[in-house]
C-alpha cells in the first residue's frame, strides 16, 4: 500500500492500536509524529487508540520516560478507546498484537489493518502472517520500556517509508 496524497487531497490517516493506549500505541504515535515533522511529510495524519482503553488515562510512567529519551513528550497524551468511527477514519491501522488485529477487524477494519511487524515486510495487509508483534512492556522496568520504544522506532520509520516513499523525493 502506497500513499499517493498531495496538496489537493485529504491527508492519509494512520492509526496505531494496542490494548490500553497507554504504552505501545502512544509511543508509536509520538515516534511517527516526530519522524513526520523531521522529514517534512505533512500529508500523513496519525492517531492512536486501545481495544480495551479507558478513555482519558495518561500514558504510563515507563512510556513517558522512554519517549522522553527519544525527544517525544507524552505528558498530554490521554487514552482513546478504539471505536468503529476511528476504524472508519483510518486508511491504515497498525496493531501491536494479533489479538488487537482481530478486534480491529471485528469492527470494520478488514482490508486496512495489519500487525505492525507484518506490515514492514511483504505483504503489507493482514494475511495471517507469522510475526509476534510488539511485546507489551506494562509492568516492566525502564529498560523494558526503552527496548520497546527502540523497537517501535524502527518499525514506525519502516512503516512510514512504505506508506509514503514519494514524500522523500
Amino acid at each position: 500500500m502506497t500513499h499517493t496524497g498531495g496538496r489537493d487531497r485529504r491527508p492519509y490517516h494512520l492509526l496505531f492500536v494496542c490494548t490500553g493506549n497507554t504504552c505501545r500505541s502512544p509511543m508509536a504515535l509520538g515516534l511517527a509524529r516526530s519522524a513526520l515533522e523531521l522529514w517534512g511529510w505533512g500529508s500523513i495524519e496519525a492517531r492512536s487508540a486501545g481495544v480495551a482503553a479507558f478513555s482519558g488515562t495518561p500514558a504510563s510512567g515507563g512510556a513517558l520516560r522512554a519517549s522522553a529519551r527519544h525527544g517525544i513528550d507524552l505528558t498530554t497524551h490521554r487514552s482513546t478507546e478504539l471505536t468503529p468511527d476511528l476504524v472508519a477514519w483510518a486508511d491504515l491501522i497498525l496493531t501491536m498484537s494479533r489479538g488487537h488485529l482481530v478486534s480491529v477487524e471485528r469492527i470494520g477494519g478488514v482490508g486496512k489493518a495489519s500487525l505492525i511487524t507484518d506490515f514492514v515486510t511483504e505483504p503489507r495487509i493482514h494475511d495471517g502472517g507469522s510475526s509476534e508483534g510488539v511485546r507489551d512492556p506494562i509492568g516492566g522496568d525502564d529498560a523494558v520500556y526503552e527496548g520497546t520504544c527502540q523497537h517501535l522506532k524502527e518499525l514506525v520509520e519502516l512503516a512510514l517509508w512504505h506508506i509514503a516513499p514519494h514524500e522523500a523525493t
